[in-house]
């Protein structure tokens, strides 16, 4: 008999453990899956929604799926109906009038914006004021594309990570945009206080303005927001990129143990044992929340689980590299990005050019790359990233590599000697042997592996090293029939 697998959530995590369960039972002959998604569209990449802002993609190049892909996979979707009620004791959730059963059930119920106590940003039902949109799904996008023709004053609440690319997507359509951040410097999280330095005045080449350590006392519908310091951000439009906060209404309701996110152990169970959780919702203490690889990674563990494929498969964290999809803006981030000059335990190496809007942080132990702030070097950020995902020695010549003039050895840059699991698209999570297995399907040149892997239509860091591995298959490999 098949197992009965329902996910709740028709995210990027959601669509991807569904996925992964058909990668692994293709006939269904195991478990049954149900993917009940409260949006009335298919699931679509978060990650590229800047880019439908900035109009370099459409909508529909950004989904995941197409029309068909429920019913070539063997899998009950269901979308446009929220589940109200999760009745562990019965084993069903509720959506509407209807019961759906499972003997596993998967929350996919990914992060909602946060909106700041701002007067005004909040009309009397508690809905979005006329004039401010949040930044978060694909509906957000349409109307900020809507509101947003050229000429029009944007403000922007947040200098995060997806505020900065909603806000260059917006200058890249000629609106006036100022970005307003609470705290000193841009992207603290990812950052140090040089590198937002640099990152601010690159921004404000490409016509982006900036306040920041200022926080909004006051939205003045049509007018703008006012500061805390008095003076006045003018904007038609107000975008709100201050934060996400994970979706645990439904889990806490259902009496499963909540903290800041669905608390989850290595097998990503919550406190019930047949209740996963993954994603934007999960709390698990490797997660860095708020990116899509932890989320991915974490799909397949819970499909080696509710198939029985790899029972002892566990997830033991992500470690992350942080890019920013702004167009004329080259950013990494990864791993400890505030150890600070005078370290003992480690060596840190600092260059900063702000003038052509360069900054590069490293900090090594033990020989080893255990973290990077690269911006404007794309060169650099492509070697030190793979020192990084690889676990290399980094070369001695620490100055080359930081200007991107020194190089991993080449047997160990080539595509024959990377591993299959290595990833080579992050922004799509796009693993060396995914590249393979679709050239060996047919998908020979880099267009037709970007159709098929969306490899490299994210911020098109990786495009190269698509192209080395393309290249390396057409020379070693025997053509596909």
């Amino acid at each position: 008999m098949t197992r009965n697998v329902v996910i709740v959530g028709y995210g990027m995590a959601g669509a991807r453990l569904a996925d992964e369960i058909r990668r692994r039972d293709p006939r269904a002959e195991r478990v049954s899956v149900t993917v009940l998604g409260d949006e009335a569209h298919p699931a679509y990449n978060r990650v590229l929604l800047s880019s439908v802002v900035a109009g370099s993609l459409s909508p529909e190049a950004v989904r995941l799926h197409d029309a068909d892909w429920a019913a070539k996979h063997h899998v009950d979707l269901r979308l446009g109906g929220g589940v109200s009620k999760i009745d562990r004791t019965r084993r069903v959730v509720h959506v509407g009038d209807t019961e759906v059963p499972y003997d596993s059930l998967v929350l996919a119920t990914g992060a909602r914006s946060w909106v700041p106590p701002t007067e005004g940003l909040l009309d009397g039902n508690g809905d979005l004021a006329p004039g401010v949109v949040a930044f978060r799904s694909l509906d957000d996008c349409a109307r900020i594309v809507n509101a947003a023709s050229p000429g029009t004053p944007v403000a922007v609440l947040g200098g995060g990570l997806l505020g900065l690319e909603a806000a260059r997507g917006l200058a890249g359509r000629g609106c006036l945009v100022t970005v307003v951040h609470p705290v000193g410097h841009l992207m603290e999280r990812q950052l140090d206080r040089g590198a937002g330095r640099v990152l601010a005045k690159t921004l404000e080449s490409l016509g982006i303005e900036f306040r920041l350590g200022a926080l909004a006392s006051k939205y003045l519908p049509g007018d703008g927001l006012l500061l805390d310091d008095g003076t006045q951000v003018p904007a038609e439009l107000v975008v709100v990129s201050a934060g996400v906060r994970a979706e645990t209404g439904l889990a806490a309701e259902a009496g499963i143990a909540v903290d800041r996110g669905i608390l989850v152990d290595d097998a990503l169970r919550t406190s019930d044992p047949r209740v996963h959780a993954i994603g934007d919702c999960a709390q698990h203490v490797g997660t860095v929340s708020g990116l899509v690889q932890p989320a991915w990674e974490q799909a397949a563990v819970v499909a080696d689980l509710v198939t029985g494929t790899a029972p002892a498969s566990r997830y033991s964290g992500t470690t992350v590299v942080t890019r920013l999809k702004a167009r004329d803006v080259d950013l990494a981030a990864l791993g400890d990005v505030h150890c600070e000059v005078d370290d003992p335990d480690a060596e840190v190496l600092c260059f900063q050019d702000p003038a052509r809007g360069r900054y590069a942080k490293l900090v090594l132990r033990d020989d080893k790359v255990t973290g990077a702030i690269v911006l404007g070097a794309p060169d650099a950020a492509a070697a030190i990233t793979q020192l990084f995902d690889r676990g290399l020695p980094a070369p001695t010549d620490r100055l080359a590599l930081l200007l991107g003039r020194a190089l991993p050895a080449e047997n160990e840059a080539s595509p024959a000697d990377l591993p299959a699991s290595a990833v080579v698209c992050r922004c799509n999570t796009v693993s060396k042997g995914q590249i393979v297995s679709a050239w060996r399907a047919g998908a020979t040149t880099v267009s037709s592996i970007a159709e098929k892997t969306r490899a490299s239509t994210g911020c098109g860091g990786c495009k190269d090293a698509v192209c080395g591995i393309v290249d390396w298959l057409a020379a070693s490999q025997p053509q596909p029939v």
